[in-house]
């Protein structure tokens, strides 16, 4: 009998599927999607068989039989249907902007909701830092909420904002992601300490799984502190996935325009009379320039 559900986690080569009612199944995939270099992914749904049992000669194991279209996909980390990229930061380990920039285009570029969270909002200078987090990304069009696993502090706030889709916590290793997923939803995940010497985050969480609280549903991801821009495109196209662009887009004195250093750009001066934060605009640059080296060398 074909059944639907969604995959909650995935690990060598077994998918765990959650049917309607809650119950779950260990499934196998069928050999076909191999052969289409197709991947089951946690937050896919799915029709699947379920086991028959070891008796006789039968499985035990059921089988994932389809998947059913996406929303949306994300490589790295792997995940399917996500409508909401939950970007974790903290005043320790120091936030990597640069990272929540990749985040944020990678989030745009995938249609998804970015919504950051300050965890730790407890800690010393951390309202520095969601003072530098809300001046930097003020018109990217993204919520900054503070919330600290440890207190409690802002908690129920975070919970009204994640009701209704499928959101996937990301960010570097040991801004507390797992530990605030304990603290939101009183989970037991593993979680980890600030190593001293580096002052970067012990990776506890291994796996992509999900959890469905409610209207709530919340994909827990390994933390990373590296994301690449894997796709290869024109540099031209990089402004499109910066919001704060947008007002100025049609202003620049050459078109098209990269806002790089270009006579009579309009977002150069926005930058210089405040409008746009200068280290916002200068990460821009940064990234500006690697999309245009891997431009360069597509064909090499």
């Amino acid at each position: 009998m074909m059944m639907e559900g969604v995959i909650v986690r995935g690990r060598g080569g077994f998918y765990t599927v959650r049917d309607e009612t809650g119950q779950e199944f260990v499934l196998r995939a069928k050999k076909k999607f191999r052969r289409q270099k197709i991947s089951p992914l946690v937050g896919d749904r799915v029709l699947f068989t379920p086991g028959e049992g070891k008796e006789e000669g039968k499985d035990e194991d059921g089988w994932v039989e389809d998947i059913l279209p996406r929303v949306s996909q994300c490589l790295r980390p792997p995940v399917a249907n996500v409508t909401v990229l939950c970007i974790v930061v903290a005043p320790t380990p120091e936030p990597d902007w640069m990272l929540v920039d990749k985040l944020l285009i990678f989030a745009r570029k995938q249609s998804l909701k970015p919504l950051m969270i300050l965890n730790k909002c407890d800690l010393p200078y951390a309202e520095e830092t969601a003072a530098l987090a809300k001046a930097m990304y003020a018109r990217a069009e993204m919520d900054v909420k503070c919330v600290s696993a440890e207190t409690g502090e802002g908690a129920e706030a975070l919970r009204k904002c994640l009701r209704g889709g499928v959101c996937c916590f990301s960010g570097q290793s040991g801004v507390g992601k797992s530990t605030l997923l304990n603290a939101l939803f009183g989970l037991r995940q593993e979680t980890g300490d600030i190593s001293r010497k580096i002052q970067r985050g012990k990776n506890t969480t291994r796996h992509a799984e999900l959890f469905t609280f409610g209207d709530i549903s919340v994909i827990d991801t390994p933390g990373f502190s590296l994301l690449e821009l894997d796709e290869v495109f024109d540099p031209v196209l990089l402004r499109d996935y910066y919001p704060e662009f947008g007002p100025y887009e049609g202003q620049c004195r050459f078109s098209p325009c990269y806002h790089g250093s270009e006579p009579g750009c309009a977002v150069l001066q926005a930058a210089k009379d405040g409008r746009i934060h200068p280290a916002r605009l200068e990460r821009y640059h940064t990234l500006l320039a690697d999309c245009r080296q891997a431009w360069r060398e597509r064909y090499d």
